[in-house]
């Protein structure tokens, strides 16, 4: 897709006037942009196709702000911000995604019931849009529409002392997924406040820390004992690289702690190892390794077997073997040796710093 194509689709979808032409703009951008995937180096194919996704999130949610006025429920009563959590915090979504969401209001100061409600039929409607627009929700219910995750700021205060007094599992894993989140439309300097709570309190719960480590080792890379690539072994994914959970995710789970260790709020892998580098974290000759190896993974990533269920675009993460040349082949076990590498450093760092 040429600049002036993009640019006018961008400004298409920017002037849509219904959910409908919104779902033929990205229907329009998927194909062109599925074509242009093995012409262009990954960082700028990134780049623009999470550029189109953030575009079509943001119509989105003017048009749920639009029925609600049509509806007779006003403007939104308080400023806030629309979050992205996941891929699409950290601007790395593949041409198919998910949902993963969540608002941050600020503090009404009178009916906050009435306020609550506003931005729960708000995120209902947003959700219910992306999703006619091809967004399947998140199954793990981290939505926007979820009233959890749609919380005005002293709210999200009090649950994340909450998540950090009692670090159980699932407590952790919500930690490390607002630790990606980035406001895509509306008041940034709320995300910003968010993230403030977020980093006073990793400072003061050190026993946090182990619990991240713990979560971050969880997925193994696809690389045997042996140097052999580990392919699903039964269903209809028999043979296939699950390139989503044994390369890329414990990649991006290893450079987010690191990154959370030290007050680092770029979300973006490639800006978090960029950053590691600028405040004396991580040698320039690792980042440099760290980063071909995860935009290999990112091109492997966006290559991914493709779905199409009920209009919703989904991807499963799995690649079919015969998918990849020699060249390809060589470049993923390099980088999954790599992988395997960064794990061990950020145990050993981890466990230091816990010492």
């Amino acid at each position: 897709m040429s600049d002036p194509v993009r640019l006018q689709l961008l400004k298409q979808i920017g002037t849509a006037d219904h959910v409908e032409g919104l779902r033929g703009l990205r229907d329009q951008v998927h194909e062109q942009m599925e074509a242009l995937l093995p012409t262009r180096p990954v960082e700028q194919f990134n780049e623009q196709l999470n550029e189109v996704h953030d575009a079509v999130i943001q119509r989105a949610i003017i048009l749920a702000e639009a029925e609600m006025a049509r509806l007779g429920k006003g403007s939104p009563p308080v400023p806030y911000a629309y979050i992205l959590f996941g891929s699409g915090g950290r601007k790395e979504q593949t041409l198919s995604s998910d949902q993963d969401s969540g608002v941050v209001y600020e503090d009404p100061v009178a009916d906050s019931a009435e306020v609550k409600n506003y931005f729960k039929e708000l995120c209902e409607l947003v959700v219910f849009n992306l999703q006619k627009v091809g967004y399947p929700p998140c199954e793990g219910n981290v939505l926007s529409s979820n009233p959890e995750w749609c919380l005005s700021l002293t709210e999200w205060g009090a649950k994340l002392d909450h998540w950090f007094e009692e670090p159980a599992w699932e407590a952790v894993r919500y930690l490390l997924i607002i630790a990606d989140g980035r406001c895509v439309y509306g008041e940034h300097r709320l995300i910003d406040e968010l993230k403030d709570f977020f980093f006073t309190d990793m400072l003061n719960h050190q026993i946090i820390l182990q619990r991240m480590l713990d979560n971050t080792m969880r997925h193994k890379v696809l690389l045997g004992f042996f140097g052999q690539l580990l392919k699903e072994q039964y269903g209809e994914d028999a043979g296939s690289l699950d390139i989503k959970y044994g390369a890329y995710i414990p990649m991006v789970n290893s450079i987010r702690l690191l990154a959370v260790q030290v007050g680092i709020r770029e979300t973006s892998t490639l800006e978090r190892i960029k950053m590691l580098v600028k405040m004396g974290k991580m040698s320039i000759e690792d980042a440099a390794v760290y980063d071909q190896a995860f935009r290999i993974f990112l091109r492997l990533r966006l290559m991914t077997t493709e779905q199409n269920d009920d209009g919703l675009y989904a991807n499963n993460g799995k690649l079919s073997s015969r998918k990849l040349t020699k060249e390809l082949t060589d470049e993923l076990k390099s980088g999954l040796r790599l992988g395997k590498k960064l794990q061990r450093a950020v145990f050993k760092q981890t466990m230091g710093r816990l010492m």
